[in-house]
């Protein structure tokens, strides 16, 4: 857990909550915050497993993945390729489209030509090509005369390439997928701006509404298309699809995919163990799950 990504903080308290977990349900567990040291510290600690519940880089990007396997520790979640690929937004959009899913269209282009002029026309949004948890994300309305001056900043640490993408109105639906099977479909109903960092893990900054109030043809597309985004990765254990539903459009037409989490948050406000309980799964067993499913060669 911890790490040093934009998500450290988050993966602090999903390291907690799973740790307290894993104890009560009888395990042995050593709390490791990860540094530069990590490998040193996995040789000396020998662990049965490791639960993987970094966000960002470098737990969630293939690299720690990689490490495991050299050290031949069995781990959680995504192995190297899936991992890789799923934190990479634009090559990720790729692999899903050509596997049938509908992603939004969009291009890459340079911060410094994104803080000068706007990139799609407005409404749009604007993102790192490898960050989560929202962090680094714009949305440009129509309104906007000036594309994001934050993206100046000298302190910006969220990568020179930005993904833009055009805003998609509607509602934000979300599934979480347990080996290669669904769980419920959440409607996420942010109280701030728009669902970002703070929205997703301050109390009270969303709502989330399971089972999401769509239609019933759609709710099963969701879980539908999150199983196909899972596959199509190549992902292991658990993950988490997040959707953009234009509810304006007949039937599934408006349904996108924008992203898959190979690393979903595990906090007391994160969406997965919502689903998770909502299926009959306590958060304990959740993590259980976890743990007994982890393997190499993932």
């Amino acid at each position: 857990m911890g790490g040093w990504s934009a998500e450290r903080e988050v993966s602090l308290r999903s390291g907690k909550t799973c740790a307290d977990a894993a104890e009560k349900a009888g395990y042995r567990v050593s709390r490791v915050d990860v540094d530069r040291e990590i490998a040193a510290r996995l040789r000396a600690l020998k662990p049965d497993v490791a639960l993987n519940v970094l966000h960002g880089r470098p737990g969630e990007d293939g690299t720690l993945q990689g490490l495991l396997e050299i050290l031949a520790i069995p781990y959680s979640h995504s192995g190297v390729l899936a991992s890789a690929l799923a934190i990479q937004k634009d090559i990720a959009k790729t692999v899903l489209k050509a596997a049938g899913i509908p992603v939004p269209g969009g291009r890459l282009v340079a911060r410094a030509d994104a803080a000068r002029a706007h990139a799609l026309p407005k409404p749009y949004v604007i993102k790192p090509v490898a960050e989560g948890s929202s962090v680094g994300v714009f949305i440009v309305s129509e309104d906007q005369t000036h594309p994001p001056q934050e993206l100046t900043r000298p302190d910006w640490t969220f990568g020179e390439t930005l993904l833009a993408e055009p805003f998609i109105a509607g509602k934000e639906l979300t599934c979480g997928v347990m080996g290669d099977k669904a769980l419920g479909v959440i409607e996420v109903v942010h109280m701030l701006k728009f669902y970002d960092y703070e929205a997703k893990y301050a109390p009270g900054g969303s709502k989330h509404l399971l089972p999401a109030p769509i239609a019933p043809d759609v709710y099963e597309e969701v879980q539908r298309l999150s199983v196909a985004a899972h596959q199509a990765l190549g992902c292991r254990g658990v993950t988490r699809a997040d959707f953009r539903y234009d509810d304006s459009k007949p039937g599934i037409e408006g349904l996108f995919c924008l992203e898959v989490n190979t690393q979903p948050g595990m906090t007391e406000t994160s969406l997965v163990p919502d689903m998770a309980t909502h299926a009959g799964i306590a958060f304990e067993e959740l993590v259980r799950w976890m743990i007994e499913d982890a393997s190499l060669n993932r």
